[in-house]
């Protein structure tokens, strides 16, 4: 039975630092879908393969590492966040940093690594539903996904969330250094030749600068029940 067959898709894409994860959090609880969060799979691939000593220019070894890694995602007890597990190791604050950030934009332009994911990713896909976050579930792994939306956020914006995120976590970051590592992250994922980050066709784009949270979960929900 083909994937489409199986249960309805919303993906939400967007830049980093655009809300994209709190967002699909929440609106996959309020629909009661499963959720997917992509960027995670590539930087658990990237900590996985740093966990191995491995090199992210090797392409055959981080190849065989995305193909093997085992990676789960599992609410936290209070369902403020989602908890992801690589190969058992509760990997969730490390995922976080910038560095993993950098790693998971580093092999995203591997095709054979974005292959061995996308088979992971397409599986996914159950009933009732499935909320999927990233920067090309909607035009690249669930093409057909009968709600797709786009959010974005200005630069500054992004930099500050993340910032705010990070330093709740204890770690050290200056803005200025995230903001230069937001845009060019922004520059490279705009124009990798691989799924280059873009708006999928049909997708209701949401500028979230400056909105709350529930206001931003409202016009999101609203996509998938008007």
């Amino acid at each position: 039975m083909p994937h489409s067959a199986v249960a309805p898709v919303l993906t939400i894409d967007g830049p980093s630092g655009s809300g994209k994860g709190t967002i699909s959090r929440l609106v996959a609880e309020k629909l009661g879908w499963h959720l997917l969060d992509s960027g995670a799979l590539y930087r658990a691939v990237g900590y996985a393969a740093a966990e191995e000593g491995i090199d992210l220019s090797d392409v055959d070894a981080v190849t065989r590492c995305a193909q093997t890694v085992k990676i789960r995602f599992r609410a936290s007890p209070d369902h403020s966040e989602t908890h992801i597990l690589v190969n058992g190791h509760d990997a969730t604050d490390e995922l976080r940093t910038e560095t993993a950030g950098a790693a998971a934009s580093a092999i995203a332009v591997i095709p054979s690594v974005r292959q061995a994911l996308v088979e992971m990713q397409l599986g996914f896909r159950k009933g009732p539903g499935l909320v999927a976050d990233g920067r090309d579930m909607g035009t690249v792994i669930f093409p057909d996904a009968a709600h797709k939306v786009f959010l974005t956020a200005s630069a500054s914006e992004r930099a500050k969330r993340r910032y705010k995120q990070l330093k709740d976590k204890g770690l050290s970051v200056t803005l200025a250094g995230l903001q230069r590592e937001i845009e060019a992250r922004d520059e490279r994922d705009a124009s990798r030749p691989v799924a280059p980050l873009k708006p999928a066709e049909g997708a209701v784009v949401i500028d979230t600068t400056g909105m709350p949270i529930e206001v931003v979960v409202a016009k999101v929900f609203a996509v998938v029940r008007p």
